[in-house]
């Protein structure tokens, strides 16, 4: 371990001196690689410089502990010992969490879809709660959100909403809510007080640029339509709404939020990558399902990953085994407990399997 951290050390004074070259510094491409790998280092780099230093200075105070000193001063460097090795395991476990394998798309932005399934209209009302809870976390995390397509009912529920959440590091939290959400409560249109129980699906899917996945327009089919609102009344009368078909692989997106026709087909086309992507992504991981399996789950969004009981203002995540008595809260956008919970099982699971 000790000699990958000094590679990595290395590499970030490399790049302190490259960011600092005038050829760099002129091109806006190679500046923004070197800054943004630089960046990433910077957290390992500090924690290392750290123990490094931690390390030192407890190795001087163990010298110390072996030559003659009054009592005074023995008790004074035996609590130094004892306070640089606490620091130094800490540090030690830190850097452990920092050198596992990191995904590639943490830090971007997301597409997130989220669906109304079983339950008819209290499915697609809870699919609506879902999405205010989503919008209100964002908000908290200083993130933007970007409404792309909508499919209400007459209810003001969701059969469908895509939505893009803008914001560094988007990816690596929002990544966790990929599953089916259940939700157990009294449905507004229930006059027997009887608890229905009702799922919702979600899916976290990581802005892909088109580097990543290209698109030749000989591939794809665009069709424009009428954008529709509740009940299919029409919201307005020119053909702004676009549906972009992917003829290899069948794949289909659609947007009618905007009203224009160029910034819709754009967001389609956005959602149209990223669906490509994640199939592709699905298809790799599949290779490998039975040799990884981490305990937060695959994402599919048929995996039911957590419950809602409105009785009980309880959230329990299935993964994890986690429950929470806050219901309101959690529906509220205050989901970070739950995310940073699923997160540290994630990283205690690849470092037990050594990765």
């Amino acid at each position: 371990m000790l000699d990958r951290l000094q590679a990595l050390a290395d590499r970030y004074e490399k790049l302190s001196e490259l960011l600092c070259d005038p050829d760099v510094v002129n091109d806006s491409k190679r500046l923004r690689e070197y800054s943004k790998e630089q960046s990433d280092l910077q957290p390992a780099f500090e924690a290392y410089t750290e123990y490094k230093t931690v390390t030192e200075e407890l190795d001087a105070a163990k010298v110390m502990q072996g030559e003659k000193l009054d009592e005074e001063m023995r008790e004074m460097v035996k609590m130094e010992i004892e306070e640089l090795s606490a620091r130094q395991v800490e540090l030690d476990e830190r850097i452990r969490v920092l050198l596992l394998p990191k995904d590639p798309n943490d830090d971007k932005n997301v597409i997130v879809e989220i669906r109304g399934a079983a339950g008819g209209d209290e499915a697609a009302l809870f699919a609506a709660d879902l999405y205010r809870m989503y919008t209100r976390y964002a908000d908290n995390q200083g993130w933007r959100v970007e409404l792309m397509d909508a499919n209400t009912n007459d209810l003001g529920g969701f059969k469908e909403v895509i939505f893009m959440i803008n914001g560094r590091g988007a990816y690596s939290k929002m990544k966790y809510e990929s599953g089916a959400h259940r939700v157990q409560r009294i449905p507004a249109t229930e006059s027997g007080g009887r608890i229905h129980t009702s799922t919702s699906t979600v899916a976290v899917l990581p802005e892909v640029e088109d580097l990543d996945i290209e698109i030749h327009d000989k591939d794809i089919r665009v069709d424009t339509f009428c954008s529709s609102g509740a009940g299919g009344q029409s919201v307005n009368t020119t053909k702004s709404a676009v549906r972009v078909t992917h003829i290899p692989t069948g794949i289909v997106a659609t947007c009618q939020d905007g009203k224009s026709q160029n910034s819709n087909k754009e967001k389609a086309l956005q959602v149209l990558r990223a669906r490509i992507f994640d199939v592709k992504r699905q298809e790799e991981e599949a290779k490998y399902a039975g040799e990884r399996k981490s305990k937060v789950g695959t994402g599919d969004r048929s995996e039911r990953i957590r419950t809602y009981n409105f009785p009980q203002s309880r959230v329990t995540d299935h993964r994890i085994g986690l429950t929470l008595h806050k219901l309101d809260q959690v529906m509220n956008g205050e989901i970070e407990e739950i995310i940073s919970a699923l997160n540290i099982a994630e990283q205690a699971d690849m470092m037990e399997k050594g990765e």
